[in-house]
């Protein structure tokens, strides 16, 4: 009776210890990110009481006169994004499709290492090739055509007006597109070889065609995923530094155009931060990383109402 007492004690208590250790550990990511946004707001503190809520809205950015706001950088990380995501979740998505349900053998498994490749390849080299290979041929090829195509057309005029220089806002979505592509892609080729083959079997056996297997089967089955994963992209597209650096242009006037030079938050501390000096100049570069915190946890958050909303409405049409 003792050695079994001995032996459900010694259970308990590994249960018990191993429980806690798990749970110590997810609190300690959650001070973690704490730490750090208490850090920034710390360190920010100077251009937080000098300029309060009108850093927002202002793009002057003069270091020399100590007057600073944040609206070209947000304008510009929100803008390359988006052209990321508009760009690259499409594609990410075919690959998707093509490598789990369409190739076979060889194809797939070669197809699959060039993205898995494609993620291990640093953002410096992404830059680099940006700025000497990419910059020049849509300076050369591709917008002096689309200037000319919408010249007379006054939205879009203002969409892709300009002068053709290569390196712009445009420029730098392109890149982040072809960065987010591995990571989104990759999670979505898992997700979709996870449906289970009756699904599909049993889709195709009552006469639907591949396009709507994917469409209304595994689309439906994976969407809670699917989501997460566009969130993964834009995570990285929201915080691409050395990449976007390179092509961007690092011009802090706010501009409409998609082809002049611009800058985002991360661009714009990646540059300064070294040169800059006094009071405001590093305390304003700070409060753009808080601005950029807060801009990702607000993303991640409407991602996480829309999964509940989602949720909410499977279960309403299961009752």
């Amino acid at each position: 009776m003792t050695f079994v007492f001995f032996c459900k004690w010694r259970l308990k208590l590994g249960d018990l210890v191993f429980s806690n250790l798990t749970k110590a550990f997810s609190w300690l990511a959650f001070l973690l990110l704490i730490c750090v946004l208490l850090s920034l707001i710390v360190a920010s503190a100077p251009a937080l009481h000098a300029f309060g809520f009108h850093f927002l809205l202002s793009d002057s950015w003069d270091p020399v006169n100590g007057d600073f706001g944040a609206l070209s950088a947000i304008s510009g990380t929100l803008m390359t994004s988006v052209i990321a995501m508009f760009i690259g979740v499409p594609l990410s998505v075919g690959i998707a499709v093509f490598i789990s349900e369409i190739s076979q053998g060889k194809i797939s498994k070669t197809v699959r290492t060039l993205i898995d490749l494609m993620a291990g390849i640093p953002s410096i080299i992404y830059g680099m090739w940006g700025l000497l290979v990419l910059a020049p041929f849509l300076s050369n090829y591709v917008q002096p055509q689309i200037s000319d195509a919408v010249e007379n057309i006054p939205i879009l005029e203002d969409l892709f007006g300009g002068p053709p220089l290569g390196i712009g806002i445009f420029t730098a979505g392109l890149i982040l597109a072809i960065m987010i592509i591995p990571y989104i892609s990759s999670t979505l080729i898992d997700m979709f070889r996870s449906v289970p083959p009756v699904l599909k079997e049993a889709a195709y056996g009552i006469g639907a065609t591949r396009f709507e297997v994917v469409r209304k089967v595994i689309f439906p089955y994976v969407r809670k995923g699917m989501i997460g994963s566009l969130m993964l992209g834009l995570g990285r597209a929201l915080g691409e530094t050395m990449a976007v650096t390179f092509v961007i242009g690092n011009s802090k006037q706010l501009t409409s155009s998609l082809f002049m030079p611009g800058t985002t938050i991360s661009a714009s501390i990646a540059n300064e931060f070294n040169e800059a000096t006094g009071r405001l100049y590093p305390a304003s570069l700070l409060e753009l990383g808080v601005i950029l915190f807060v801009l990702s946890c607000l993303i991640l958050g409407f991602a996480r109402l829309f999964l509940l909303r989602i949720n909410k409405k499977s279960e309403g049409a299961k009752i």
